[in-house]
């Protein structure tokens, strides 16, 4: 089985535990898109793990991971990771598997990709790890792919500079470099397979915030594309949601926190999700649940089932809030704007939902949550119009709720 697991907000919405805990069935993890500047972080017994590159399927010893042909790569970011796994006793040799289609990110793409951020009249705020222009470059046809490692006449035009910093990094690749599309082609139709994607789908090139968006494709069908499978192998999509939005960066956000009682609640929402980026460390910013986002999300992407995380963050709340509509200045809207500018001008009508008040951490089915606790989940699933099938009420493996078991299929 061919299972995609994306996320449905601005990113940062869980996925990693959400791979990490489906991996334990799957052989084969595969990432779609993305580089560096993505962050997953998991926890295992008293360990935390933070990959930014590397599958979050590679704490399982029988687990594959692959860096697919969406991914834009910087190979001193990859071993940094690698070495910093070995540290923590991962024994990732011979399971760590490299698109030759994928695309490599030089030095010179990240201090240029920090100057066009300054230069433009309004900043995206990237991290400033030449991810943009990797993508940029595959587009305008002057990127390098892993298979030019293996083209002296393609090394050979490079600058010193970038040909310098690939050279200790060819021999170390080169076991780990496949040809996706073959690759996938032979694995085991019976086994199942893991689809790890980046960011978030609203900061997708094309469904996303554009312009404030990521360069790659965090959608599902990138599943597809950077993956290796055509779209008709794709059996199941889920896509990953928490029970507030956070956003990084630049760009509108109609449901963030305001001043007064919304400006205590961003605070206890960013220490209780620990809101702060895996690769730069900067808070987030956190805002109330975006349904009218959710279920575009998941029409755009023929989503089949939702994981909703970070529902414990609520414990202590009297009331839950979720947006159900936006105002503008031309009236209240119900769907999601192409409109960067417009969305800008949005202000989140509000639906509050009795709040549990009760610690939800040592709940280990559906019918353990208070009544409250399902109430919302309801509610989210009537008007996004998908299941809530995966509940994640903590940070730990064992605080992962299913309602019924992804890798079956229907």
């Amino acid at each position: 089985m061919n299972l995609v697991v994306m996320g449905a907000q601005w990113g940062d919405e869980g996925k990693g535990k959400l791979v990490d805990f489906l991996a334990e069935q799957a052989r084969l993890v595969v990432r779609y898109s993305g580089g560096a500047n993505a962050g997953h972080t998991i926890v295992k017994g008293d360990e935390t793990y933070k990959v930014h590159l590397v599958p979050s399927g590679i704490l399982y010893d029988d687990t594959t991971v692959v860096l697919g042909t969406g991914m834009v790569i910087d190979p001193s970011a990859l071993f940094a990771e690698l070495e910093t796994l070995t540290e923590q006793g991962v024994n990732w040799k011979g399971r760590v598997l490299v698109s030759d289609r994928a695309h490599l990110v030089l030095p010179a793409y990240r201090e240029l990709d920090r100057k066009m951020d300054e230069e433009r009249a309004q900043p995206l705020g990237t991290t400033g790890r030449g991810i943009g222009i990797a993508y940029s470059l595959k587009a305008a046809r002057d990127g390098v792919r892993i298979a030019d490692l293996e083209r002296p006449e393609v090394l050979e035009k490079l600058d010193d500079e970038s040909r310098s910093f690939l050279e200790p990094y060819m021999e170390q690749l080169k076991p780990m470099v496949v040809d996706l599309v073959e690759f996938m082609a032979q694995a085991d139709s019976k086994e199942h397979v893991l689809f790890e994607g980046a960011q978030g789908a609203l900061l997708d090139l094309d469904q996303g915030t554009y312009p404030y968006v990521s360069s790659g494709y965090s959608a599902a069908a990138g599943a597809s594309l950077g993956g290796g499978i055509g779209p008709r192998r794709i059996d199941r999509i889920i896509g990953v949601f928490k029970a507030y939005s956070t956003r990084v960066g630049n760009g509108p956000f109609p449901t963030e926190f305001g001043e007064g009682d919304s400006a205590e609640l961003e605070h206890l929402v960013r220490e209780l999700g620990r809101e702060y980026g895996v690769t730069t460390g900067r808070a987030r910013r956190c805002g109330y649940l975006d349904l009218v986002a959710l279920k575009y999300i998941v029409h755009a992407n023929g989503i089949d089932s939702l994981a909703l995380t970070h529902l414990d963050v609520y414990d202590s709340q009297q009331e839950v809030r979720a947006c159900i509509a936006y105002e503008t200045p031309d009236g209240v809207l119900d769907s999601f704007p192409a409109s960067a500018t417009l969305l800008e001008q949005c202000r989140p009508v509000t639906k509050a939902l009795p709040g549990w008040n009760t610690s939800l951490a040592d709940a280990k089915s559906f019918e353990d949550l208070p009544a409250e606790a399902t109430d919302y989940i309801r509610f989210v699933e009537e008007f996004v119009g998908a299941p809530v099938e995966i509940v994640s009420v903590g940070y730990r493996r064992d605080q992962t709720i299913l309602r019924t078991d992804p890798w079956m299929q229907s």
